[in-house]
C-alpha cells in the first residue's frame, strides 16, 4: 500500500511501529497509509532546523523573500496536481481545492513583502549623544499543527510568514489528508529554501505532545477543535512557548427584512454547504429577525437546497463532495440526530443520503433545521457538516444578542440594505470577524484572521502583521559613540531620567 512519508531534511527516512489510514472519501476505502512519529523522529527535525536556522536568518530579508515569490510560481504551476491530490484525500470539490490552495497563496503573497515588514524603529538623539533602534528578529524554531479541512490554505498561512521572517518550521499536519503538504514542502525546497528550514512530521497526540513539551521549539499555531486548542495553549505556554490556538466556531446570518433574500439564499447555499460544511468560517446558523422574513427565507431555502448537487469530488458540476471519513460521517449524523431529539424542526433530513456507483462513500445531503432554539446542544456545538439551523428572531436586539452570547466568536455576518443597522451591528457585537453583506468575512491576507471568546487563545492572530509579531520577538539597542574626549564630552544619562 501506498506510504505518505515524513518530509525531513536530507531525505531521512525514519521506521514507524504505528500507521493511520488515509481514505479516499468517495470510495469509502483506504488509499493510503502515513506513519505516526513519536518523540525521537521530531528530535530528528529540530535538529536539522537548529542546523539551518542560523543561517537563514541572517539571510538578508529580499533573499528570503525571493524564495516566497519562486514558491508562489511554483506552486501555481502545480495548482491541478496539487487540487487533485487535496480533493483525493478530503473529498472537497476541485473548485474548492483550488480556492484552499489560492488563499493559502495570498498568504505567501504577504510574505513576499518581509523586507518591509521586519523593519523596526529608530530615535536619534534620544539622549545626549544617545542613539536608539529596535528590530524584529526571528524566534528560532516554530511549529504548526493543522486541521484536516484546510490541508494547504492552513498550513501556508502559518509557515509562509514564519519562514519568511527567518525561521525554522516544523509542521504536523493531520494525518487524514497529509499529501499536500509533503508535497508543498518539496516545493519550498526547490524554490531554494535550505534543507531543514521546513519539514513534516506525521503523527496524533503523542507527536502533538512531543511538538509542546519539546524545549528547541519556541513557537506553536494550531487550528482545531476549541477544547483541544485550549488544551495545545495550556500546555505549550507552561511550557514557555509563545502559542496561538484557534478554535471551533459557530458562525450566524442575521437576515435583516430589507435583505436582498435571493442574494441570501444564494450566499446561504454556498457558506452553509460548500466544501460539506466541513470549514470553521462555514455559516450553519441563520437568524431571520420577524416571522415574515423566517417564512419566507424557509420556503426559498428549501427550493435552494433541492437544486443542489452532491458528487464525488472531481465532478465539475457538484456543488460539494463528500465529508472526510467514516467516523465524521457518523458525528455529523449524530448531530442531526440530537437535534430531532431536542425538538428542532428537520425540514431537510440529508441522512441516507447515497450516490449511485459510489454507495460507500462518505456523503451527506444537506440538511435544514428551522425552530432551533438557544438551549438547545446542537446549536451551542459546532456541527462541522451540511447542516444549517433556522434560529428566529423576534428583533433586531435579540439578533444581535445571540452570536454575542454564544460560547463561540469567530464570524458573523448581517445581510440588510440599511447602512445604520450594518454599522450598528458591526459595532456591537461580541465577534471578532464581521461580514456585512458578505458570507463568510475570511480577511484578505494583509489583514489578520482571528476570532473571540471559545474560538481563538492567545493573544496574536493569523497572518497579516499580527502574523510577523507572533513569529518574531523585539530587539532594542541604546548607543553611543564616543566623540574622543575622557567621557565623550557627555555623562551617559537614560534617556527616561534624563
Amino acid at each position: 500500500m501506498r506510504q505518505i512519508d515524513h518530509f525531513l531534511a536530507g531525505g531521512t527516512k525514519a521506521a514507524a511501529a504505528r500507521f493511520g489510514d488515509v481514505f479516499d472519501p468517495n470510495a469509502g476505502s483506504i488509499q493510503a497509509r502515513v506513519p505516526l512519529g513519536d518523540a525521537a523522529l521530531l528530535d530528528l527535525a529540530v535538529a536539522a532546523a537548529q542546523k539551518a536556522q542560523p543561517a537563514w536568518a541572517t539571510t538578508n530579508p529580499q533573499r528570503r523573500a525571493r524564495v516566497m515569490f519562486a514558491f508562489k510560481a511554483l506552486v501555481e504551476k502545480n495548482m491541478d496536481e496539487l487540487a487533485r491530490m487535496l480533493s483525493s484525500e478530503h473529498g472537497k470539490v476541485i473548485a474548492d481545492a483550488k480556492g484552499d490552495i489560492q488563499r493559502g497563496l495570498e498568504v505567501i503573497e504577504f510574505a513576499c513583502g518581509v523586507p518591509h515588514l521586519m523593519k523596526g524603529e529608530y530615535t536619534q538623539g534620544a539622549g545626549p549623544g544617545i542613539d536608539v533602534l529596535s528590530t524584529r528578529v526571528p524566534l528560532g524554531i516554530g511549529a504548526g499543527i493543522t486541521p484536516f479541512n484546510f490541508p494547504a490554505m492552513i498550513p501556508m498561512w502559518m509557515f509562509g510568514v514564519a519562514i519568511a521572517c527567518g525561521n525554522a518550521f516544523i509542521l504536523k499536519p493531520s494525518e487524514r489528508d497529509p499529501s499536500v503538504p509533503v508535497r508543498l514542502a518539496e516545493l519550498l525546497l526547490e524554490a531554494g529554501a535550505p534543507e531543514g528550514i521546513l519539514q513534516v512530521v506525521h503523527g496524533d497526540k503523542e507527536m502533538v505532545d512531543a511538538i509542546l513539551d519539546h524545549p528547541a521549539i519556541s513557537a506553536v499555531s494550531f487550528v482545531g477543535s476549541s477544547d483541544i486548542a485550549h488544551y495545545v495553549y495550556s500546555r505549550g505556554v507552561a511550557a514557555g512557548k509563545r502559542v496561538q490556538a484557534m478554535g471551533g466556531a459557530k458562525n450566524h446570518g442575521i437576515v435583516m427584512p430589507d435583505a436582498d433574500l435571493d442574494q441570501v439564499v444564494s450566499d446561504l447555499a454556498g457558506a452553509a454547504f460548500g466544501s460539506a460544511g466541513e470549514r470553521c468560517m462555514a455559516l450553519p446558523v441563520v437568524v431571520p429577525v420577524g416571522k415574515a422574513t423566517a417564512d419566507e427565507l424557509r420556503k426559498r431555502m428549501v427550493g435552494a437546497i433541492a437544486k443542489l448537487r452532491i458528487g464525488v469530488s472531481t465532478d465539475p458540476d457538484a456543488d460539494y463532495g463528500p465529508v472526510v471519513n467514516a467516523a465524521h460521517k457518523a458525528r455529523v449524523e449524530g448531530w442531526i440526530q440530537t437535534g430531532v431529539d431536542e425538538g428542532a424542526e428537520l425540514v431537510v433530513d440529508g441522512r441516507g443520503f447515497e450516490l449511485q456507483g459510489h454507495e460507500k462513500g462518505f456523503f451527506i445531503g444537506p440538511t435544514l433545521f428551522d425552530h432551533v432554539k438557544p438551549t438547545m446542544q446542537s446549536y451551542k456545538e459546532e456541527i462541522f457538516g451540511p447542516v444549517l439551523q433556522i434560529v428566529r428572531a423576534d428583533s433586531f436586539e435579540d439578533a444581535i444578542a445571540l452570536p454575542s452570547q454564544h460560547q463561540y466568536g469567530n464570524g458573523v455576518a448581517i445581510f440588510t440594505r440599511n447602512g445604520h443597522a450594518a454599522r450598528e451591528f458591526a459595532a456591537r457585537v461580541n465577534v471578532g470577524m464581521v461580514g456585512i453583506n458578505v458570507p463568510i468575512p475570511v480577511p484578505v491576507a494583509y489583514h489578520s484572521f482571528g476570532g473571540w471568546k471559545r474560538s481563538a487563545f492567545g493573544d496574536h492572530n493569523q497572518h497579516g502583521t499580527e502574523g510577523v509579531r507572533f513569529w518574531t520577538k523585539v530587539k532594542t539597542v541604546t548607543q553611543k559613540w564616543p566623540d574622543g574626549s575622557a567621557d565623550g564630552g557627555n555623562a551617559f544619562v537614560i534617556p527616561t531620567m534624563g
